[in-house]
């Protein structure tokens, strides 16, 4: 089993990254927001604000003055405006290493589910300290790929023990940073103080197999890029290994936990 090369990841299609982790990417913004406890009415910077979800939480918790989402992909900008029709928001494609924004604008710059796929995650965090006020605040989450992110990791336990190649794409290897420790140090190094971290843990409950396999045919992230790499047969034998590694409830559903890690920090 395997590829001949390992495939690209693939982010661009707003529906499919839904139905893949943006279902679940929601409870865990709404708990982030919450955790931050802005004052409302302020201006807020959304790093790397993908299909508009922590957006969207900001929009409903923090009633923003003003909000503004950047993303690198084109499509994922386009998805956000037609679901977020607000006057308080814009939009806009911008590279999360280099913000095009005004320095110490924005109160507060946060981020979620970004930081581990850029290229230089001190770069990225410091660009948003740069963004805000002094005394502004500085926020994100990772998910918790190594440890507590545990559909990902019946998917790539099996990826591995079916296809040694399948061993360094998994995002528990690929994003170390992803850790309070590692998340910490990072804002430490960029000049961040009163820094905090925290898990936030969610319930992501499946409905059948079906609703646990099919967002990976979306192509949509590291595993689904992974699975829609692969043939038909070695596909099929991929499924029925997660398949028989699942905790099935007695109604067929299959319960599982998410967690994410929260680092927040002030300028």
């Amino acid at each position: 089993m395997g590829t001949k090369d390992a495939p690209k990841d693939a982010w661009a299609r707003g529906d499919f990254y839904e139905a893949y982790v943006g279902r679940w990417s929601r409870l865990v913004a709404q708990e982030f927001v919450r955790w931050l406890a802005f004052p409302e009415t302020g201006q807020w910077l959304d790093v790397g604000s993908g299909t508009g979800v922590l957006s969207q939480m900001i929009l409903a918790i923090a009633n923003p003055r003003k909000l503004k989402g950047i993303d690198r992909s084109e499509r994922f900008v386009e998805f956000a405006r037609k679901q977020i029709g607000h006057p308080n928001i814009e939009f806009e494609v911008g590279d999360a290493q280099a913000l095009p924004v005004e320095s110490e604008t924005y109160d507060a710059a946060v981020s979620g589910l970004v930081l581990n796929f850029v290229p230089q995650p001190n770069q990225m965090v410091a660009e948003m300290k740069r963004a805000v006020r002094k005394k502004g605040t500085v926020g994100l989450y990772v998910w918790d790929y190594a440890g507590k992110m545990q559909f990902m990791r019946h998917f790539w336990n099996a990826a591995a023990a079916l296809d040694p190649g399948a061993h360094d794409l998994d995002e528990g290897r690929r994003s170390p940073i992803c850790n309070p420790q590692l998340l910490t140090k990072l804002f430490e190094d960029v000049g961040l103080s009163q820094i905090e971290s925290r898990p936030i843990d969610i319930s992501t409950d499946f409905r059948d197999f079906d609703d646990f396999w099919s967002p990976f045919l979306g192509g949509q992230g590291p595993a689904p890029t992974y699975a829609m790499s692969l043939s038909e047969e070695q596909r099929g034998q991929l499924r029925e290994r997660i398949y028989s590694s699942l905790p099935f409830a007695l109604d067929g559903s299959i319960p599982l936990v998410a967690r994410a890690w929260a680092v927040r920090g002030v300028k």
